[in-house]
């Protein structure tokens, strides 16, 4: 009976021990935010014309409203060692300022000072439909063009971005450039989510990618280059020398100093095959 109560007392204890460590785990990781890295003044000093009067997508990209959908994505920004956690968040905001530049080669303060300038694309050459995916069949009259941060596009993107957070976004794609938290909320989604063959992106920038033998193959190694691959490798991977790479890169290297971090190895894909 005294060993049964002993045995009783211990599980009592590791138990209260285990939710304690839990407990601990999560208030850490709260405070471990993306604003504890990110302050507004280095946000701002990143995207130095985002708000001209030339940028389309003019006071749509704050500060508080990416801070704010980060919060949805606990792990984004918070894993890993402190010069991990800034080499994700450069990485994510470089590869955003890609899809969203309106900079150019001799552009004031350089080309890569003009990242979240456009919050949809220009001049769309469809709508973007599959129709044959009939998991997220396209709604009649509806443009599933790049709209937010990472550009979200297509119908089979849309659909499940919006399950995931909380909209419709067969029959609402447009509240992705009309709502800034939203906006980023899709590009977060985007960035966290694996979508196989692909691992997500936040796996690789954290150390968790694991390269399957079909990877190997393709020489897709960890590093930002396979970010690309995984976003646009299809049209930008397996190029010497594209200067879309570049642009992504030309992103990275910058935040990557304003973090004073390195950017680590495999920047860009040129000699990786693409997953499509």
């Amino acid at each position: 009976m005294a060993t049964s109560s002993h045995a009783l007392l211990f599980s009592f204890f590791l138990c209260s021990a285990l939710l304690s460590f839990a407990s601990y785990e999560a208030e850490a990781r709260r405070c471990i935010s993306v604003s504890s890295i990110l302050s507004k003044d280095l946000f701002d000093s990143m995207f130095l014309h985002k708000d001209d009067s030339a940028c389309p997508a003019k006071d749509f990209f704050t500060y508080n409203s990416f801070i704010q959908a980060s919060k949805c994505f606990p792990k984004f920004g918070t894993t890993g060692s402190l010069a991990t956690r800034k080499r994700e968040i450069a990485a994510f905001l470089a590869q955003i300022s890609h899809e969203t530049t309106g900079g150019w080669a001799t552009a004031p303060d350089g080309p890569y000072a003009w990242g979240l300038c456009f919050k949809e694309e220009v001049s769309p050459q469809s709508n973007y439909c599959d129709s044959t995916n009939t998991q997220w069949p396209c709604y009649p009259g509806k443009s599933y063009k790049g709209r937010g941060p990472i550009q979200l596009s297509w119908n089979y993107n849309y659909g499940p971005a919006g399950k995931a957070l909380g909209f419709d976004g067969l029959r609402n794609p447009e509240i992705v450039s009309n709502n800034s938290v939203v906006a980023f909320k899709t590009a977060l989604w985007f960035w966290m989510t694996e979508q196989k063959p692909k691992p997500s992106c936040h796996n690789v920038m954290v150390g968790r990618y694991t390269p399957t033998e079909a990877d190997v193959k393709a020489n897709r190694t960890a590093g930002f280059g396979l970010l690309t691959n995984i976003i646009n490798g299809g049209l930008e991977c397996g190029i010497p020398n594209d200067s879309r790479v570049n642009d992504r890169i030309g992103f990275f290297k910058r935040y990557a100093s304003l973090f004073h971090v390195n950017t680590g190895p495999n920047l860009d894909c040129e000699n990786q095959k693409s997953f499509n």
